[in-house]
């Protein structure tokens, strides 16, 4: 039974909340900082495209107003620009009414191995390693609203070739929140062990002519993370750790 959402210490500096319900609305509006800002953030992103071709300047949803009610997440997106969302990053994000609220898929083993993915070169965070993931986008509205575990069901599909439904979904979701990141984690058990994930999926990239990941990483405890992996999926790790102890 889900409890009243608690905001839980992750060891890591950033809390985790469990969370039974989204509640996340398209509200299209202007973004202030992505009109001040058009010709420094087009000179950015053209800086960037020249270091990496493969970049794309597609539509994203980022969300400018949430609050936490009880066991659920409510939230408003608007629509913008990859280009004002990258430079958004990059400078540190510079206005502070603006988050990131993306789901990940925290994909597990039978065995309790996570299994994370390392970002391919062409993307915006090479070397990265983490769970299936990605920007919410306007394939992601549906009736007025941003489904973010269809996002997170496609990014698993995309990326691994794996298929959710073929999954255990944990239900609700771990929300970390990491400052100007809200990470919302679908906990997802497949039947087979990590490892046999791990040789699915790389059967699976070595398919694709250009995949989103290069390697696939499995971690089972605190020793086998590096500083590729984000503090945001750190924080939800040491989380799902601590409650395998207890």
């Amino acid at each position: 039974m889900m409890r009243r959402a608690e905001a839980i210490d992750s060891g890591t500096g950033w809390p985790v909340v469990r969370i039974a319900r989204l509640d996340l609305a398209f509200t299209p509006c202007v973004w202030p900082f992505a009109q001040a800002r058009r010709a420094d953030i087009d000179h950015h992103f053209a800086m960037h495209q020249r270091a990496n071709p493969a970049l794309w300047n597609g539509r994203v949803l980022m969300m400018h107003a949430f609050g936490i009610e009880t066991d659920m997440l409510r939230g408003n997106y608007l629509e913008t620009d990859f280009a004002s969302f990258l430079a958004w990053r990059d400078w540190n994000f510079p206005d502070p009414n603006m988050r990131n609220c993306f789901g990940m898929a925290a994909l597990r083993g039978s065995d309790g191995g996570f299994v994370l993915g390392v970002m391919s070169e062409q993307t915006a965070n090479p070397g990265k390693i983490y769970f299936p993931a990605g920007t919410p986008d306007l394939s992601d509205i549906v009736d007025g609203r941003v489904d973010i575990e269809g996002s997170v069901n496609r990014e698993l599909l995309e990326e691994t070739g794996l298929d959710a439904d073929e999954m255990d979904a944990e239900p609700g979701w771990h929300m970390v929140l990491a400052g100007p990141r809200i990470a919302l984690m679908k906990v997802l058990t497949a039947c087979d062990s990590a490892a046999t994930l791990r040789q699915r999926i790389l059967r699976h990239l070595a398919s694709e002519r250009e995949p989103e990941l290069s390697d696939i990483v499995i971690v089972r405890g605190p020793a086998d993370l590096s500083d590729k992996v984000p503090d945001h999926v750190t924080a939800f790790l040491h989380h799902a750790w601590r409650l395998d102890r207890s």
